[in-house]
């Protein structure tokens, strides 16, 4: 009785709380906080290794991002015809572990950055510090769930991840029923992403909404030395 209660509690309430602290914790942040909406760089602080960090990080991050908006909330009919579920997890499993692994290696680099680096670490909060080390758990725990999925190379854990998700975005009263059977890999994954997107509007990941869209049309500046 209790673990049902519990499995509806994380993975049919939860996702709601998280998804509405993000959105009006987002909101409210920069109506009243935008000086604090940074991504806060440390290059200046020391450029060693930063760039490769860096890089490797935001390329498997975003690949990783996109992969499970894409892969989860796309219902099952629209690729159905051309793609069966079973080859859409072995996709899954090598795009996405490729990306984990860049992730990870990445994530490690500036975490280390943070931790050991005298000048950043004094410019570093604690919630810098530990929004990294989490983004890095989460893309370990991604890497670990690979192992599992090979064990349902059909894509029936798949289609059981997407079906809960689907629920969830389409308010569904019976969304954590989903996943009942799922692993507890794949619970611990989904609940710190949603912990994660919880605690998204009061770190530096804010960012993230301020996409320079406007760089991509803007004329190129001229800079003359001075005579």
């Amino acid at each position: 009785m209790f673990e049902e209660y519990l499995l509806h509690l994380v993975y049919g309430y939860y996702p709601y709380l998280a998804g509405t602290v993000f959105l009006l914790g987002s909101l409210f942040r920069y109506d009243h906080g935008q000086y604090t909406w940074k991504t806060g760089s440390s290059q200046m602080l020391s450029s060693k290794h930063m760039r490769l960090a860096s890089n490797l990080f935001h390329i498997g991050i975003l690949i990783i991002f996109f992969g499970h908006l894409f892969g989860l909330l796309t219902p099952h009919w629209v690729y159905g015809p051309f793609l069966s579920a079973g080859h859409k997890q072995l996709l899954a499993i090598v795009i996405g572990g490729f990306a984990g692994v860049l992730c990870v290696i990445g994530g490690a680099m500036l975490l280390w950055r943070r931790l050991f680096n005298p000048r950043v670490r004094a410019s570093s909060s604690l919630m810098d510090n530990a929004i990294i080390f989490l983004l890095l758990l989460q893309a370990c725990l991604g890497l670990v769930t690979i192992f599992f999925s090979y064990g349902h190379l059909d894509g029936t854990m798949m289609l059981t991840l997407a079906n809960w998700a689907q629920a969830i975005v389409l308010f569904s009263g019976d969304a954590a029923n989903y996943l009942n059977d799922a692993p507890i890999i794949f619970k611990l994954h989904i609940f710190l992403g949603l912990t994660i997107i919880l605690l998204f509007p009061f770190t530096r990941l804010v960012h993230v909404w301020s996409i320079p869209l406007g760089y991509l049309g803007r004329n190129y500046q001229i800079v003359r030395r001075r005579g």
